[in-house]
């Protein structure tokens, strides 16, 4: 080692980062080429930034697509390979920051993918844009690294000691001993080629790696049209809203008390914005939230400069006796719409407490904001209806009961929604929201103010086809649910689809 030139090292330094880069690009194309039919269109056709309208374009055209797909294989092989071998290095180089800008484009750290959760992003910099630096530093740096360029410069000292005879001779064995040197790359490449099938006959294809992921939502470029919107007031809403549940991490998920902690860890704040983001482009224009998510819609809203609505859903603190507490928490934070949440609504029904209700519906108007009224069981929409108690629109439970982990109707109790959970399989245990169908149902037919059902798929007992065309065949005006990223396209066409077609609904529209 010791022997070892200061040039040299310079020239091993340059030949491993060469090398790294050029096993990615490499390794990339080697999986591409291995999985069966793999195509670019989820990568591309999900893309978002400045340039997304060309990426949709070439996703949604089969015959470009197509060529795109296999420029993008051959072209990783023949890059990654020529850099790993130091063979037309340079020329390899200038493709390989070429085609990483590519991808940079495809989901660049900035703007609308600002909050996106690929590997290594942060502001502006990430891993492509490093590797795209790199790559443009070893175009114009003079300095060599070992690999199979120097053959000919081998060649040409060869052929000028064959002229010069015996004086040539020093020099061309010099030669030859550099290209013992630059031959190296072919026993790593040996190497990382024969590990790599190890990998893959113990573990299969790599298909997390870089665009070999297949996204399994349906893309942006598959919306069926414009989702239709609704008012309620002088507010134009969705007629799908976004629930806040899943981003609250609030999961209802039974006796599954794992899944909480997983949607929370699932749903990182860049994963929720980036849900935001894609919901809005779909054409959902509102989210429900509770109220301890207001904070991050409002952080949300600032740093994207976005347009959606808030509803925010407020509760009474009867601990301090401040029953508006939340009510201005929610207007400093920005909320659009402020609601009474429906559990403490079920709560103040229940204990025949009316006047809180009253009141915070009071104060919410009183400061120009429309006013919601939730509640998880009808009978507390039907005790303040008697009371004279009327809010700008309600926010009802809705869903059937044909699902089989619905207890028995029998064994229901009113409000128990917000109670507690039983053991008993045949009692509640977090796993029915709407109580009383049939009297839900009656009840919104009968009523004149605008319905957002909520809790329409019961918490994922129900599939959303079901549970959409239940509530908007049954009087909802919106439907109020949680959705994945990967979910957002796909139930935004499946309410389309629904409101196109509902023969059964016997209610007119409010809003």
């Amino acid at each position: 080692m010791s022997n070892l030139k200061q040039t040299d090292w310079k020239k091993v330094i340059l030949t491993i980062v060469r090398m790294a880069i050029g096993w990615h690009f490499l390794y990339e194309g080697i999986a591409k080429l291995l999985i069966p039919k793999w195509t670019s269109f989820s990568y591309l056709s999900n893309s978002t930034g400045p340039l997304s309208g060309l990426y949709h374009w070439i996703a949604v055209s089969p015959g470009i697509l197509k060529v795109v797909d296999i420029l993008n294989i051959f072209g990783l092989l023949l890059i990654g390979a020529a850099l790993f071998l130091g063979l037309f290095s340079r020329i390899a180089a200038v493709c390989g920051a070429l085609l990483l800008t590519l991808y940079y484009f495809a989901y660049p750290p900035f703007g609308d993918s600002l909050f996106s959760v690929s590997e290594g992003h942060l502001f502006i910099v990430d891993k492509l844009f490093i590797e795209t630096i790199v790559l443009i530093f070893l175009v114009f740096i003079r300095e060599k690294g070992f690999g199979l360029d120097l053959f000919a410069e081998y060649f040409r000292k060869s052929q000028e000691a064959k002229k010069k005879g015996s004086a040539g001779t020093a020099e061309y064995s010099d030669s030859r001993r550099e290209v013992l040197k630059n031959l190296s790359t072919l026993p790593v490449l040996g190497v990382m080629g024969w590990l790599a099938g190890m990998n893959n006959r113990k573990y299969g294809v790599d298909v997390l790696s870089g665009a070999t992921i297949q996204l399994s939502r349906t893309s942006i470029g598959e919306l069926k049209g414009a989702l239709p919107k609704g008012k309620i007031k002088d507010h134009e809403i969705s007629r799908l809203v976004l629930g806040g549940n899943l981003i609250g991490g609030w999961a209802h998920s039974r006796d599954l008390i794992y899944v909480p902690s997983l949607f929370k860890a699932y749903n990182t704040e860049k994963k929720i914005y980036e849900t935001l983001m894609l919901a809005e482009e779909a054409g959902v224009n509102t989210i429900n939230i509770g109220y301890p998510t207001n904070l991050l819609m409002s952080k949300y809203k600032r740093m994207t400069g976005s347009k959606i609505k808030v509803i925010s859903q407020v509760a009474p603190n009867m601990k301090t006796g401040d029953i508006y507490e939340q009510i201005n928490g929610a207007m400093e934070a920005g909320a659009d719409i402020l609601q009474v949440q429906g559990n403490w609504s079920d709560w103040c029904a229940r204990d025949k407490k009316p006047e809180i209700v009253a009141q915070m519906l009071d104060k919410i108007r009183s400061n120009g904001y429309t006013a919601g009224l939730g509640a998880h069981t009808v009978d507390s929409l039907i005790y303040y209806e008697s009371q004279g108690i009327i809010p700008d629109y309600y926010m009802q439970t809705l869903h059937h009961d044909k699902y089989w982990s619905a207890h028995p109707m029998e064994n229901r109790i009113a409000f128990e929604v917000d109670g507690e959970k039983s053991l008993d399989h045949n009692k509640f245990h977090d796993n029915l929201f709407c109580l009383f169908p049939e009297r839900t149902v009656e009840f919104i037919n009968r009523v004149k103010i605008p319905v957002m059902g909520f809790k329409v798929l019961a918490a994922g007992a129900i599939e959303p086809k079901d549970g959409f065309r239940f509530a908007y065949e049954n009087g909802a005006d919106f439907v109020c649910v949680g959705m994945f990223d990967f979910q957002v396209v796909n139930d935004v066409n499946i309410a389309m689809d629904i409101l196109k077609n509902l023969p059964n609904r016997k209610r007119e529209w409010f809003g």
